[in-house]
Formats: C-alpha cells, structure tokens, sequence
C-alpha cells in the first residue's frame, strides 16, 4: 500500500467496522456511520458497498487463515474474538485493530477471515504490469 494508514480507534464498542472503513478511506468513524446510516455493528454487505463506493477494491472470496504469513499486504480481517465478532485490518506486516491498537499479531481470536483490498493506485500500477 503506498499511502500511509493513521490509526483510528473504534468510537464506540459497536463501531469496529466503522473504524476499520474509516482508516481504509482517510474519512472519520462519524462520516462512515452517517454514510451507512448504521452507528452500530456493521454486516460483510455493508463493508464490502462502502469500500467500493469509495474507489477501493475488495476481494469477493472470503479465506480462512491461521497466521499472519497467509495475509495478503492489504486485507479486511473478521475475528471470532472472545468477546465477540471483530473487524481488524491488516497492512504491510501491521494489525490495525480499532480495539486493541497497533499490534505485530493478531489480537486473540478463535477463528480469522480475511478479504484482500487493494487501492485504486495498486490496481492500477498492477494493471501496467498486464500483457495483453
């Protein structure tokens, strides 16, 4: 990823994915859960239509992981954490957790999903790299 996240922590404990849109996008928590109209929990639909309404790329296929060395440079992560269902973000080998902070691993959790992004800049810059 070339531009640089800035951490945001989550604004309530029900705005994770909020969080998470909000560090993908460089636009506040309060913007993401006035836009989706949702100031609570946030459901894969509504991640996956608020990254794509701004320009961004989002895989469709969802992938079960184990470690950190299976993750993608840029991905949306699910995590069945003890509490509960968590979003998270990973990139360039850093967690950006909205509820735990900067991590180098993943926070606990029992089972990890994660969907690979990539930024407008990326696809483009991939896209140089084609043959036709």
């Amino acid at each position: 990823m070339t531009k640089t996240l800035k951490y945001i922590a989550e604004p309530t404990e029900l705005q994770c994915g909020q969080a998470v849109l909000a560090m993908l996008t460089g636009v506040s928590a309060e913007q993401v859960a006035e836009e989706l109209c949702n100031d609570r929990e946030t459901d894969l639909k509504e991640m996956k239509r608020f990254l794509r309404s701004h320009g961004l790329w989002i895989s469709d296929s969802r992938i079960q992981v184990t470690g950190k060395e299976e993750l993608p440079a840029l991905c949306l992560l699910s995590l069945e954490t003890p509490r509960c269902w968590h979003w998270s973000l990973f990139c360039d080998g850093i967690f950006y957790d909205p509820e735990h902070g900067i991590l180098d691993d993943f926070p606990e959790s029992a089972r990890k999903y994660c969907w690979e992004v990539r930024t407008e800049i990326q696809k483009t810059s991939d896209r140089k790299g084609e043959q036709k």
